[in-house]
């Protein structure tokens, strides 16, 4: 098991001083993507979203309930001749003149029944808003993804800089040593020069290696949101002990139960059911109970009209039927049909391309794992032959170019090593997101 421990500085690749850092900070994997989650603006939106959908329920819901209202109103009308009995010389004014009419009035309606439209909405609503908390969970997942492959980028860059730094290291000691053999005249300058060079090739490899890592470090602060003051102590284990496989079959049946993804078009599939039975109940009647009560001057319910306000109340049964709309209702169910067929599609094309990601995701991991044990292997035997070949060397028995395959035959392995342990935890990673996780 190697267990890596590196504080990144936030200097850059350019070697410009960086400002001291006012705290300092260990980051591991778990703790990354919860940081990732915590400032990713994607899965703010999701969230707001969520919000927004909840609103609607409670909207669709409100439906059915009794709506109440306060009216007033001034009406300004001309003047008239008031009407009396007798018509000549009225005693009783029946209908006087009144210009200024003033009505206050308190309403409520109340849709009792509606067969089921109103019911049918609410459930679409339910529907989207689980659908919609499902594409929160599905971002919430992405984005910890994200974290991981910027947390496992970093820690390959840093663990190339310091092969490159240990090739270096090597290099510059056997350079040392063959200034010291061409001194006493045991070999000729092109071997100096060629070791020189390859000593330069390596530092070349180090700018690069760097530079990588700080491009790494940069993309892990924009994904967890850590500022460039403060500087980040990795703690990672690059190899540890391969947790056991569990075969194709459960993997798919884990991931279908689990894919946000999925269960946002199931959801997504009852929500339009819910909008087509809602539209299916547009020719049936409404069947709503209205009631008042009125303050007025004057008041028409009052007889005769006095300028006086009077107050008066009403309580009725309305039922309403669209006998024909001229196919708007069949024309709609027809759309929401067709749209919940179109998301079973997509249900089913997504079930196609989940079936051959988990076994993708499966094969790759075993892949990693089977090149992280030859990358061993490689490793301990290319350090050997490079000590073996040093000391032929050094005994004059192999010539300095063999010295340099070696070395480079080290790095290169190396390299692979690093590469396969990284390529695991992404591996790992991937597989982790393929199931939902």
């Amino acid at each position: 098991m190697t267990t890596v421990a590196w504080t990144v500085s936030p200097a850059s690749a350019q070697g410009v001083e960086a400002q001291a850092s006012t705290s300092t900070m260990t980051l591991t994997l778990d703790e990354a993507m919860a940081r990732a989650v915590a400032a990713s603006h994607r899965v703010g939106e999701g969230k707001a979203r969520q919000d927004a959908a909840a609103a609607a329920v409670d909207g669709r819901a409100a439906a059915n309930m009794p709506v109440v209202s306060v009216m007033a109103g001034y009406t300004r009308t001309n003047h008239i001749v008031p009407f009396g009995l007798p018509p000549e010389k009225p005693t009783a004014i029946i209908y006087p003149d009144i210009p200024d009419n003033w009505r206050t009035r308190l309403d409520m309606q109340w849709p009792v029944y509606t067969f089921g439209r109103f019911e049918s909405m609410e459930r679409a609503a339910r529907s989207e808003a689980a659908a919609v908390e499902k594409d929160v969970a599905t971002f919430t997942a992405d984005v910890r993804f994200d974290a991981a492959r910027a947390f496992w980028a970093l820690v390959t860059a840093r663990e190339s800089v310091r092969v490159v730094e240990e090739a270096l290291a090597l290099i510059e000691a056997h350079l040392r040593d063959v200034k010291n053999m061409r001194e006493v005249g045991l070999l000729a300058p092109n071997d100096v020069l060629s070791v020189e060079a390859r000593a330069s090739r390596h530092r070349v490899q180090l700018i690069e290696a760097r530079n990588m890592r700080d491009v790494a470090e940069a993309d892990l602060r924009r994904v967890t949101g850590i500022e460039p003051a403060v500087a980040i102590t990795i703690d990672a284990v690059l190899e540890g002990p391969a947790a056991g496989l569990a075969s194709y079959e459960d993997l798919l049946a884990d991931a279908r139960s689990h894919r946000p993804e999925r269960q946002a078009l199931q959801a997504r599939i009852e929500a339009v059911g819910g909008r087509r039975d809602a539209a299916a109940a547009g020719l049936k009647p409404i069947l709503a109970v209205g009631a008042g009560f009125d303050y007025a001057r004057p008041n028409p319910r009052i007889f005769p009209r006095t300028n006086e306000f009077h107050t008066s109340w009403d309580v009725g049964v309305n039922v309403s039927w669209p006998l024909w709309d001229g196919g708007r209702v069949k024309a709609d169910v027809a759309e929401a049909a067709a749209n919940q067929r179109a998301v079973e599609e997509r249900l089913a094309e997504f079930d196609t391309v989940l079936d051959f990601e988990v076994r993708q995701r499966r094969l790759d991991v075993q892949a990693a794992r089977e090149s992280i044990r030859a990358a061993g292997d490689e490793v301990t035997s290319a350090v050997e032959a490079r000590r073996v070949v040093a000391e032929r060397f050094k005994a004059g028995l192999v010539t300095n170019t063999e010295v340099l395959d070696a070395q480079q035959a080290l790095l290169l392995a190396q390299f692979d090593r690093t590469r396969a342990l990284a390529n695991a935890r992404l591996a790992e990673a991937r597989l982790d997101r393929a199931l939902g996780k």
